[in-house]
């Protein structure tokens, strides 16, 4: 009977936290020039999704107008550069791991963009080359496959390389800093059901 009531003012807690944690769940919007927890709550959500480089300082400066628009972009959502209800949504779902993945695989992971020397605006499949979208060598990773990369996000296989073979894939940036701030990395991706 007790560990029912701890149960219960456990959950009561959690979602009180959740409740007070973020105020754009209800009707309030976060946007340029606000300053506080809520903007840390996004920056971090923004990071965590691949979409957010600078410092978690909780300023909405154009930095983080640029990684929320560029968020919004990418998940098909009305870019206007604000976070309300439905952009804090999406990023909620995007910044945590996947719960449901048929494999994991170590790969070497490398960053490039539509302005690199050699490369075309479009992908393989017919894209405009832009962050969500990664190179991958189709008989490791088909194209198409719904990808999870820790640090960057929600990704389609959607592109080959010439130096794209087997454990090793190319993610899409929208600018040359960002990828070469990526640079060169061996991570876990995670292979979407």
């Amino acid at each position: 009977m007790r560990k029912g009531y701890l149960w219960i003012a456990f959950t009561l807690v959690l979602l009180l936290v959740n409740s007070v944690a973020f105020a754009a769940q209800g009707d309030k919007l976060i946007k340029v020039g606000m300053r506080g927890d809520d903007v840390q709550i996004i920056q971090r959500m923004l990071s965590d999704a691949g979409f957010f480089n600078g410092d978690i300082d909780g300023i909405f400066g154009t930095a983080t107008l640029r990684a929320v628009k560029e968020f919004q972009r990418s998940n098909g959502l009305v870019v206007d550069g604000t976070v309300g209800r439905e952009t804090y949504m999406y990023l909620e779902r995007s910044s945590s791991e996947p719960g449901r993945y048929s494999r994991a695989l170590n790969v070497i992971a490398s960053a490039y963009t539509s302005n690199d020397d050699g490369n075309s605006n479009y992908t393989c499949r017919g894209n405009l080359v832009r962050k969500g979208l990664v190179a991958v060598d189709p008989a490791v990773i088909p194209l198409g496959t719904r990808l999870y990369i820790p640090g960057y996000g929600y990704a389609i296989a959607d592109d080959i390389g010439g130096a794209i073979k087997g454990n090793s894939i190319d993610l899409a940036f929208d600018s040359r800093s960002d990828a070469l701030q990526f640079g060169v990395q061996r991570i876990t991706i995670y292979v979407m059901d």
